[in-house]
């Protein structure tokens, strides 16, 4: 029997690991610069954590969980989502005790087991953040922006921002019951899936995706003439920042979390490119979460995205700004002595911080250029008999095939890649 990789996962080649190298330094530099500071978790949790923080009758813990028992009886869960282990850290490790307010980001690998698709497997590298502690609007209006920042500078360009507010415990349970009203004779109209939530979760109705049921919302009311004074008012101070951030939105009426913890701003990033599954990421106010979780009363808002989602739509606009490692140089040497000297100079040019490489196969002149040229390398230091005669290298520019002769010292040489 032939061993293959399961469905759903993906092998990560080394051209590919680049890339997402790269994009992982871009997600951490940008996170600093807004003062989010990374939290690791554990890839497995008590399930119970995900049916409390993803929700009973979302199809994520429904279907699409990775669950088993272990030896010691537990009833355990690989992650579908960071969230619910970032609250349960926070707790379990009083960091609301510590600081009132805390920026925190993650980023790792997570586990649902849906039908694999374009840029969506069943293990994918998801990042978010979680801003616990405030419920100003700045905030709401800050992660936004963040998102958006982290899109641009992994090379995302053509990015929507979808933008809606789903009240709080004080104005939904009015809205839920005139969707409810609205919904009651048009039953047969929508999918099975939908029939089912109209019992469990009716907000989830507004999430479908078939266009059937679609059409059947097309009047459908909205929190709009719903929402209480002060989550009016709350939203109202997000969308005038956006605004006077320069930041462009749609305002999405059916946007919707169904989950009672999450209260006011929701929103989504939107890659049209992506067709269909446009989504790269979303995100929303949970003001009542820490609180289902044994915790105080505390504000939070944060969003997710998956990063595999993201360089595909960064392929498919074909301009990426992400870029593979950068190699400074190649040393390229001509026989059996000035292989053995170029190993060496190898090695301390890397003690010196350069990021370095040489050919291992005794290939040819040719061959070892064509290399260097394959790796993207600035520079490529030739070694040849009549170099090491005077005590020379030959230092060629790969960008114009300038060159010039230099003397065989590392420091020299450090001091023209410098100049």
């Amino acid at each position: 029997m032939k061993i293959q990789k399961i469905k759903g996962t993906k092998d990560i080649l080394p051209d590919e690991t680049e890339i997402f190298l790269a994009a992982e330094k871009v997600l951490r530099e940008t996170m600093a610069k807004y003062g989010y500071r990374e939290m690791r978790t554990p890839i497995f949790e008590q399930t119970e954590l995900f049916r409390k923080g993803t929700g009973e009758t979302t199809e994520i813990v429904s279907k699409q969980m990775y669950s088993f028992t272990d030896k010691g009886g537990r009833n355990l869960s690989l992650r579908p989502e960071g969230t619910p282990s970032i609250i349960r850290a926070y707790l379990e490790n009083n960091l609301h005790k510590k600081r009132t307010f805390q920026k925190l980001f993650y980023y790792g690998k997570m586990y649902r087991q849906e039908s694999p698709q374009s840029g969506r497997l069943r293990e994918f590298q998801q990042f978010g953040i979680e801003a616990i502690g405030s419920s100003s609007p700045q905030i709401d209006a800050e992660t936004i922006i963040l998102g958006l920042e982290i899109l641009n500078n992994i090379g995302l360009r053509k990015v929507e921002t979808q933008i809606n507010s789903v009240g709080c415990e004080k104005c939904r349970p009015s809205y839920k019951e005139s969707l409810k009203n609205f919904l009651e004779s048009k039953l047969n109209l929508l999918c099975n899936d939908c029939k089912r939530r109209f019992k469990t979760n009716i907000l989830r109705i507004l999430d479908c995706k078939r266009e059937t049921c679609k059409q059947v919302l097309k009047n459908a009311p909205t929190y709009e003439n719903n929402l209480c004074n002060e989550c009016k008012d709350h939203f109202s101070k997000v969308l005038d920042l956006l605004k006077k951030s320069n930041v462009s939105f749609t305002l999405n009426p059916y946007l919707v979390r169904g989950l009672d913890y999450y209260t006011k701003t929701v929103y989504e990033f939107i890659s049209p490119i992506l067709g269909a599954q446009d989504a790269v990421g979303g995100g929303g106010r949970y003001d009542k979460m820490v609180e289902l979780f044994g915790g105080p009363s505390i504000p939070a808002i944060g969003f997710a995205c998956g990063m595999e989602r993201i360089l595909l739509a960064v392929e498919k606009e074909g301009k990426a700004r992400v870029q593979k490692q950068h190699f400074d140089c190649y040393i390229v040497t001509m026989d059996e002595t000035t292989d053995v000297k170029g190993f060496l100079l190898l090695n301390e040019l890397r003690k010196k911080g350069l990021i370095c490489e040489k050919d291992y196969l005794n290939r040819s002149l040719k061959a070892q250029m064509k290399d260097a040229n394959r790796l993207g390398a600035e520079f490529v230091i030739i070694l040849g008999s009549e170099e090491l005669r005077k005590n020379e290298v030959t230092l060629r520019r790969m960008s114009d095939s300038s060159q010039k002769r230099v003397n065989f010292s590392v420091d020299e040489i450090v001091k023209e890649f410098k100049a």
